[in-house]
């Protein structure tokens, strides 16, 4: 068995998790529910008509998973033998105009056991993306949250422009191929405005193939999707467990509808303050950081593939991807695909999501420093860029894309990027240019972004926990405390984990989880600036 295949289920299991997608209908009808305006003055909830308001859920055995939404086998029972349901929710494509065309928003759940006087309600999960699908991921991942669902029915979704859910569609599964592999970190004017002529290409294909949903994708239609959620599942606040990208979507939800938010818990937290530009340079230094850590670690191990200290770890992958763009590695690749600089960043990023991964990392590198081997390296980066074994891509960069670029105003020319390229290299001499060049993503969208950033203020608001993990690569921990402010007083509950990895709660420590769990289901909120060691 290759490299590239050993433990591929497992690792794909696991991108889900870090990156990071029956019975019969209601009893009854819908208790009366008051008007809710969201804080804006935007459409609520109590402004939509009421077929949408008071639909019934269809819940039914789930089917298995599209090639959108990642593949795959329907969902196994869980070990106590209950049944994954799944259902289709409407919702108005455009809030402005509620009684108009509608999308189907894809939903799964596993239901409690407690009887109805323990059952709190439904804790609805987004584990991040923008992008992932829920309703492959919480099946993945719900042994995690068993005990969440002594009180709680999980719940999850795939977000609007998300695999099932009215997904994106830009490029075919050979068009990506040929995309990714022409990829090359610009080492001129000329190269630059390839890459922007490449991004323009993109753009108009997802115009062509998606344009009717594309202006509607933003997450503050995301967040009025989880409020229409909320009063289709009859509960009466919101209990929400964001992860990554989901808690900017809760920042959002909890800034437009305060007076909804129930037990909340924020993990990875984004900064929402920063601009494209300012999260993908906080990303580079992120990723430097936990790449160092890395080298610390194989440096006082034994047979480190990359050297006997993090100096000349970094050395040695630097030299490693300044090489690949004029010569590839060759692969164990079905299709023939090689590695250039811009799959082998992609991949050794995707290894930092978490500590668990780093031996992996070391057999990748070691395949392509001493063996000219590329397909370890290579079929990491496909984890990150939703590539399955048999060639097919979800659909998950195409909706992240998408989504990044229905919210973001910034449009990024050559000369900007250019500009800002020595801070970029500064930040990270690995992760750096990778970094800067994808502030292109944008480039020719046909669709006008929605604000430079979030707003999350939501006065007013129950407690939120709020989960800062300081060895975390993609959404680096000053960001906890950026959401804690940006919420406002006597709102945020901070929390710090001082691990490695994408995410606190699923690193499995018992401190992280001890207090999210006591929260979650007991209402005791944990002491502002609790710390939690493995």
């Amino acid at each position: 068995m290759s490299a590239a295949r050993r433990g591929s289920t497992a690792l794909a299991a696991a991108v889900c998790l870090l990156l990071a997608g029956c019975g019969g209908g209601s009893a009854g009808p819908l208790p009366a529910q008051p008007v809710n305006r969201a804080a804006d003055g935007t459409t609520g909830t109590g402004d939509l008509p009421a077929e949408l308001r008071e639909q019934r859920l269809a819940w039914e055995e789930c089917p298995a998973p599209t090639a959108a939404q990642g593949g795959g086998q329907a969902p196994a029972p869980l070990p106590d033998g209950t049944r994954w349901q799944c259902a289709t929710l409407r919702a108005p494509l455009d809030y402005a105009e509620p009684d108009g065309e509608t999308l189907g928003l894809a939903l799964i759940r596993a239901r409690t056991s407690a009887e109805a006087d323990r059952r709190i309600g439904s804790l609805v999960f987004n584990f991040g993306g923008p992008g992932g699908s829920g309703v492959s991921t919480l099946p993945v991942s719900a042994t995690d949250y068993e005990e969440l669902r002594g009180r709680y029915d999980l719940v999850s979704f795939d977000p609007r422009g998300v695999g099932r859910s009215a997904g994106v569609r830009c490029l075919d599964d050979r068009e990506l191929d040929a995309f990714h592999q022409e990829a090359v970190m610009p080492g001129s004017t000329a190269q630059g405005e390839e890459l922007l002529a490449q991004q323009q290409r993109y753009a108009d294909a997802c115009k062509r193939r998606s344009g009717a949903v594309l202006p509607h994708l933003t997450t503050t239609n995301t967040a009025r999707d989880l409020d229409l959620m909320r009063e289709v599942l009859r509960d009466e606040k919101l209990h929400y467990f964001g992860i990554s990208y989901g808690t900017e979507l809760g920042g959002v939800y909890a800034h437009l509808f305060p007076e909804k938010v129930g037990r909340a818990v924020f993990d990875a937290v984004v900064d929402p303050r920063l601009t494209l530009a300012q999260s993908g340079l906080g990303q580079a230094r992120g990723f430097q950081r936990a790449l160092t850590n890395y080298l610390k670690a194989c440096a006082e191990g034994e047979n480190c593939p990359v050297g006997g200290s993090p100096e000349e770890g970094q050395k040695r992958i630097t030299a490693l991807l300044d090489g690949l763009d004029e010569q590839p590695l060759e692969t164990a690749d079905p299709d023939g695909r090689t590695l250039n600089s811009s799959l082998a960043a992609s991949g050794i990023a995707l290894s930092l999501y978490s500590e668990d991964f780093w031996g992996v990392l070391s057999e990748g590198l070691e395949d392509a420093l001493d063996n000219n081997d590329g397909t370890l390296l290579l079929r990491l980066s496909d984890l990150l860029n939703g590539r399955q074994d048999n060639g097919r891509y979800d659909n998950s960069q195409a909706a992240l894309t998408a989504i990044s670029c229905a919210d973001a105003k910034p449009r990024y020319t050559l000369d900007d990027i250019r500009e800002r390229l020595p801070a970029f290299r500064a930040a990270s001499p690995v992760f750096g240019e990778m970094s800067a060049w994808g502030l292109a993503m944008c480039h020719g969208w046909p669709v006008e972004g929605e604000s430079d950033h979030p707003e999350v203020g939501a006065e007013g608001a129950a407690p939120i926990v709020v989960i800062g993990n300081t060895g975390d690569p993609a959404t680096p921990y000053e960001g906890a405390a950026a959401m804690a402010r940006g919420l406002g007083s006597g709102v945020a509950v901070q929390l710090t984990y001082e691990g490695e990895g994408h995410g606190a709660y699923n690193s499995g420590d018992a401190c992280v989880q001890r207090a999210v769990n006591v929260y979650l289901l007991d209402g005791d909120v944990p002491k502002d600036g609790t710390t939690c060691t493995p």
